[in-house]
């Protein structure tokens, strides 16, 4: 019976992500032919922000289907909210598809087990991170949590999947799944925002500046935890 129902739901979800796709396409393709230049990059802009309640939907209807589906990038939808409602607008819709996403993944895992996680994700994957030295130290989990989140460039999305199984309090995994990943989203809201106006020069130093916090934090966490992790 929970077979089923996990089947049922995975079935909602790509339904879901089709029709998000069918409606952002027609709304959007017409204009997505001139985002090449700064003018139909500012047309763009205007377009989604006539959109109002529906274009933030939208946007946070991509992250939740996004992370549901981890095969998809993330970061061209961070990138879409930063060029559509800023930096900080952004980070905020983003915020909440995060957060929506990870409640729904969080829960159903509690619910249904690994079989719904296998659903989404591949056995080999989940196995191989959950043997990880990453999480060997239990008592130590949320903090491990939190700095694989925090750090640009991590599977973030199969950690959302794995979370359910893990000893960590919900109200605390959904905070961590979700404003842990600031570095990651910010950057790419930044350099979304600026897309719009070609201001390459701060796209550039901004993802340097990323890079090199992230170089900086797990250097910082190898030493300390003697956890090697690959970007």
């Amino acid at each position: 019976m929970e077979s089923k129902k996990v089947k049922i739901f995975k079935i909602i979800v790509f339904i879901m992500f089709l029709i998000i796709m069918v409606v952002l396409t027609i709304k959007l393709l017409p204009i997505f032919k001139g985002i090449t230049t700064e003018e139909g990059r500012l047309n763009f802009k205007q377009e989604i922000e006539s959109l109002g309640i529906e274009g933030i939907f939208i946007i946070i209807g991509l992250m939740v289907a996004q992370i549901f589906l981890p095969i998809l990038p993330g970061e061209p939808v961070e990138i879409l909210a930063g060029m559509s409602y800023g930096p900080i607008g952004g980070l905020i819709v983003i915020f909440l598809g995060a957060f929506v996403s990870s409640f729904i993944i969080f829960f159903a895992v509690r619910k249904f087990g690994r079989n719904f996680i296998y659903s989404f994700v591949s056995k080999d994957k989940i196995d191989k991170i959950e043997k990880s030295k990453w999480f060997s130290n239990q008592k130590r989990i949320d903090t491990i949590l939190f700095i694989l989140f925090f750090i640009p460039g991590t599977p973030k999305d199969l950690f959302v999947y794995l979370g359910g199984l893990l000893p960590v309090k919900p109200v605390r995994f959904l905070a961590i799944s979700t404003f842990a990943r600031f570095p990651s989203i910010i950057s790419s809201t930044i350099a979304g925002s600026n897309l719009v106006t070609g201001n390459w020069t701060i796209i550039l130093v901004t993802y340097a500046i990323t890079f090199a916090i992230s170089l900086i934090i797990i250097y910082i966490f190898r030493k300390k935890e003697k956890v090697y992790i690959k970007l």
